[in-house]
């Protein structure tokens, strides 16, 4: 089914597996395609993909995953390595093709990215990056839709098709930025970081780093607190349910912080919360009642954010802001204070910011932390 609308290309609905493999032999030359996922995530954790749009120059293929054997056939041109994938925010688009097709976009020229580093702002959004580059004003009308339900209506498929229609013009302006700044390398790292973390499911090895919670417990409690993460997290994979779901932030705080002190004391601690686990109240016990052992305790710690310690972030962020400021780009995207705690807890300059950030930033905050540690 084709069909046409004046803001995009001619569009074409793909619910068939053989006409997308023929339809994909015939962009066999073309060195770049336009990628985008529409998906729903609110009630699972692995994200359902509902709808892939690929596009090149002229071009708009809008394919149904749903139907049975289509994933497979978009697996060779995610993993093709001679063409590049341009999408805009790719990250969450990437765990969808590596949940759906066991595949990863690559290599890929992450438009946000791409954006950012070329100094147009942190964040920017797709609706956007194309008026600012391009002068075309996008409706955002169906960011809200159920993309699972079928037929899609038409205002469905335009702003879908919309999605992936300006990539390809994104790509030739924010390349040519890239390339005056001599920075191409620079997202060419980040979009290889980003495809190979999803390929991996790479989880983070200390979640309670992440929690400005832990920042208020002693050793063992933030142990307790990664240990629950951890466990968290694997239920949430196995019944495929939001993580909030399986227990939410606050009650895993309150666990890490004072244990029950016996199953009776935990079921009424569980029966005042609203949100509280029922079907997994054993095995919550059991891990959060759990003795520490020595690996649990092998671990970096969140510091205690008292005045001298928040006086080095600050310092830090500073130095950061000057360093970005001088390079051009939001100290956003140079380091966030996530990163910097990261960096302080652990040491670790690769894990904190790796590749052409530690080259930037480490010369500019050594001595300070050197001193102020």
């Amino acid at each position: 089914m084709a069909a046409t609308h004046p803001s995009h290309p001619a569009r074409q609905w793909i619910d068939d597996p053989a006409a997308l493999r023929n339809t994909l032999a015939q962009w066999a030359d073309q060195p770049v395609v336009g990628v985008d996922t529409e998906f729903v995530r609110e009630r699972t954790f692995w994200p359902q993909v509902a709808l892939v749009q690929l596009s090149v120059p002229g071009q708009v293929l809008l394919v149904d995953p749903l139907v049975p054997g289509m994933p497979g056939e978009l697996v060779p041109l995610l993993r093709d390595p001679g063409k590049l994938k341009v999408m805009h925010s790719a990250s969450e688009d990437l765990q969808v093709f590596k949940t759906a097709c066991d595949a990863v976009p690559s290599p890929l020229f992450d438009t946000q990215v791409a954006a950012a580093l070329a100094g147009l702002g942190t964040g920017v959004g797709y609706q956007k990056l194309v008026a600012s580059l391009t002068g075309t004003e996008l409706e955002k009308g169906e960011t809200r839709s159920n993309w699972l339900l079928r037929p899609l209506s038409e205002r469905q498929l335009d702003y879908a098709a919309d999605d992936v229609t300006h990539l390809h013009e994104l790509h030739g302006q924010l390349s040519g930025r890239l390339e005056e700044l001599g920075r191409q390398g620079w997202l060419q790292e980040d979009c290889a970081r980003a495809v190979a973390a999803a390929d991996a499911d790479a989880r983070d090895p200390w979640p309670h780093l992440s929690m400005r919670s832990a920042q208020t417990l002693d050793a063992e409690g933030q142990a307790r607190l990664r240990r629950l993460l951890v466990w968290r997290d694997e239920q949430a994979r196995r019944a495929d349910r939001p993580r909030s779901w399986i227990i939410d932030n606050e009650l895993v705080v309150t666990l890490a912080r004072r244990v029950p002190v016996d199953q009776a004391a935990f079921a009424r601690l569980l029966d005042g919360q609203a949100r509280s686990p029922r079907q997994l109240r054993g095995p919550l016990w059991e891990v959060a009642s759990a003795p520490l052992e020595d690996s649990d305790r092998e671990l970096p710690l969140a510091p205690a954010q008292d005045a001298s310690q928040r006086a080095l972030v600050k310092r830090l962020q500073e130095r950061v802001a000057g360093v970005a400021e001088a390079a051009g780009i939001p100290d956003g995207v140079l380091a966030s204070r996530r990163q910097i705690e990261l960096l302080l807890a652990t040491g670790d300059w690769d894990a904190a910011f790796g590749g052409w950030r530690r080259e930037l930033l480490e010369p500019a905050l050594a001595a300070e932390i050197a001193s102020g540690g």
